[in-house]
């Protein structure tokens, strides 16, 4: 009889339906479903996206499962995202999830998909060793999490409005920039000058982050540029965006370097979709170079919503026997 643990996990918070099969701590398949039908709409549309999942979550089961190499009935526990995210949403992972334990009569594993987005630097190597840091930032969040081990987390800091991604996110729509608008401030960025243009630098005590003030900053700037030369975003387009990626940044690091300095912990991580932006990941590195500790980072393709996470999770949750009853209920908004 084997002794491998695997685990299907299945992510459906927002607006990507995935699926993936994690067998020792290690992912064997991470199948990601993007749904673009939001895109005209400037923004994640909660009804578009739960019917979007309805119809996807079927197939990308089926592909997880067959690109893993294992059958369905190998699988030891379903793990799905409990919480946070859109309420039709989750409900649609959540009833699939439960579905499945029934009829394969295997446990249910409840996730919070915060503390997934921190595990993802648990997947491949390098890894870093415990207790560590990690900054998650995402287009809800952002936080500054102490990991002890694998399910003892403790968030030291988080944002008191706008999340990171969410400024990167109405900051490119300012600059009339389509929907994800994130990923283009990335790419514009790069070819900019950073120093080009100031904006306001939002201070909040402790560990806490604050970025309505970044938009807020970036919209009257404009507003009054425009005025004088209606041409000035198209010009500009590219100091611009690395100005806003800078002002952004700079406020993350430097939290982080605060917290780093406070707890003298020396692992420290990246994670979340925000995670992906190259200006954050060259920024982490030359932290880490300056004081002189480890720095981690997920590949690409955990850093987004992904179900890879929510497997790895569900693996150690697995191996603490932490196990959710058939009467557990999604929410929208859940505390660690």
């Amino acid at each position: 009889m084997s002794t491998s643990i695997t685990i299907l996990g299945i992510e459906s918070s927002c607006d990507e339906t995935s699926a993936s099969i994690c067998r020792d701590g290690q992912i064997l398949s991470n199948i990601i479903a993007t749904q673009k039908v939001h895109e005209k709409y400037g923004g994640v549309v909660p009804e578009l996206a739960s019917r979007a999942h309805i119809q996807n979550i079927v197939p990308v089961v089926d592909t997880a499962i067959k690109e893993s190499g294992i059958a369905l009935e190998q699988v030891d526990a379903v793990a799905f995202t409990q919480a946070p995210g859109l309420i039709g949403s989750l409900l649609v992972g959540t009833q699939f999830a439960k579905s499945t334990a029934l009829a394969l009569n295997k446990p249910l594993i409840s996730v919070h998909h915060m503390q997934a987005h921190v595990l993802a630097n648990l997947i491949g190597d390098p890894r870093p060793d415990f207790p560590f840091l990690c900054l998650t930032v995402s287009g809800g969040h952002t936080q500054i999490v102490k990991a002890t081990s694998p399910l003892q987390m403790e968030v030291l800091g988080e944002t008191i409005d706008d999340a990171a991604g969410e400024a990167f996110d109405k900051t490119a729509k300012i600059l009339g920039l389509p929907y994800p608008g994130g990923p283009l401030i990335d790419k514009y960025a790069a070819q900019g000058n950073p120093l080009a243009f100031t904006f306001a630098k939002p201070q909040v005590p402790d560990l806490n982050f604050s970025f309505s003030g970044v938009k807020t900053s970036v919209l009257y700037f404009l507003q009054k540029q425009i005025q004088q030369d209606p041409d000035f975003v198209q010009k500009n387009l590219q100091d611009l965006a690395a100005s806003i990626q800078h002002t952004i940044i700079e406020v993350l690091i430097k939290k982080l370097k605060k917290a780093i300095q406070q707890t003298g912990i020396k692992h420290v991580c990246i994670a979340g979709g925000v995670s992906a932006n190259k200006g954050l990941r060259a920024a982490l590195d030359q932290l880490g170079e300056q004081l002189n500790i480890s720095t981690y980072r997920p590949d690409f393709q955990y850093c987004v919503d992904n179900a890879g996470m929510i497997a790895m999770t569900g693996y150690y949750k697995y191996l603490a026997g932490e196990f959710a009853d058939m009467s557990i209920s999604p929410s929208a908004r859940a505390s660690w």
